[in-house]
């Protein structure tokens, strides 16, 4: 997959692309559902995503940083899996988000991207207050020369599928329902930093992972997985996560820690993909830190059972 960081100053230098066009965030079966309908439908040998960058919401509200379900690496990670050939990223800043909408698909979609084929979900909105629709991009896109496809919004169990329900799910700790929405387990990447290492002084080494600027599940426990994506630790290895602010020891900033099930090994700067597979329990102050270590193993046996259960 190869990323090209758009500039009007640089043509993409191909031409008749076909994209699904929009935010992305979570990469849902929605929005999967869009990025199939560029590869099948489209007449180009490219097809791809067209995305922003930052996201609008944290351009137009940069104090809410807490609603993003993704951050960059595991996006990258998650659309590389897709097979595209192609990642536009353009910059979404104060000259973007005031072009009207017909200059947005001239300028920008035509004449410097050459897209033949752009697909959108039925909600899009784009251009100055957002007042482009998906109907409308069709009507420029017939006018300037490039096909339009729209996708309908996408169901489950009768539910729309979309990030705000996906956000409440992971809200009220229900992981297995988001990853139906998902399509796959509720995943963060990230680069492994230093702790507190109370787990290490506790008997239970972890690894830490910043959640800065992301959407923060329900604070607690979790069955995991941890994939680690490079390093001669490379692989994959059952775990049990926490998540949350350590209130037993005074407040802290939210973070992950995993403890990664009868593993040995330093991973400080490794990259990781944890994913969050289920539930067991809210984060509680303990008394003592004698508390919180036999809770720690009760937390441990809980996490094998349900991995037993996962693998069979």
């Amino acid at each position: 997959m190869e990323i090209i960081k758009y500039s009007r100053f640089k043509p993409l230098g191909r031409i008749g692309a076909s994209v699904a066009m929009g935010n992305f965030d979570g990469i849902h079966l929605g929005h999967k559902s869009v990025i199939e309908l560029a590869k099948t439908n489209g007449e180009s040998m490219e097809f791809g995503v067209l995305t922003f960058t930052p996201h609008p919401r944290e351009f137009f509200s940069p104090e809410n940083k807490h609603f993003k379900l993704m951050n960059y690496q595991t996006k990258i990670l998650t659309l590389k899996k897709l097979n595209l050939d192609i990642l536009i990223e353009i910059p979404f800043n104060a000259s973007l988000s005031k072009l009207e909408p017909e200059i947005f698909a001239r300028e920008i979609l035509h004449r410097n991207l050459c897209l033949g084929h752009v697909v959108v979900g039925s909600d899009f909105r784009f251009g100055k207050n957002r007042i482009g629709d998906a109907e409308s991009l069709a009507r420029f896109g017939e006018r300037y020369g490039f096909k339009v496809t729209v996708a309908p919004l996408k169901q489950i169990n009768g539910l729309e599928i979309s990030s705000t329900a996906i956000r409440k799910l992971l809200r009220e700790g229900q992981t297995e329902k988001a990853a139906t929405m998902l399509g796959d387990w509720y995943k963060i990447a990230g680069k492994v930093i230093k702790g507190d290492q109370r787990g290490r002084e506790l008997g239970f080494p972890t690894i830490n992972i910043s959640l800065e600027n992301l959407h923060l599940p329900k604070y607690g426990v979790y069955t995991s997985c941890v994939e680690v994506l490079s390093g001669k630790h490379k692989g994959n290895y059952e775990a049990v996560v926490s998540i949350g602010e350590r209130p037993t020891y005074g407040i802290n900033s939210p973070n992950l820690e995993a403890h990664l099930i009868e593993f040995t090994g330093n991973l400080y700067n490794t990259e990781v993909l944890v994913e969050l597979k289920k539930f067991q329990r809210p984060e509680v102050k303990f008394l003592s830190s004698s508390d919180l270590k036999n809770q720690m193993l009760a937390d441990l046996a809980l996490a094998k059972v349900f991995h037993q259960d996962f693998t069979k």
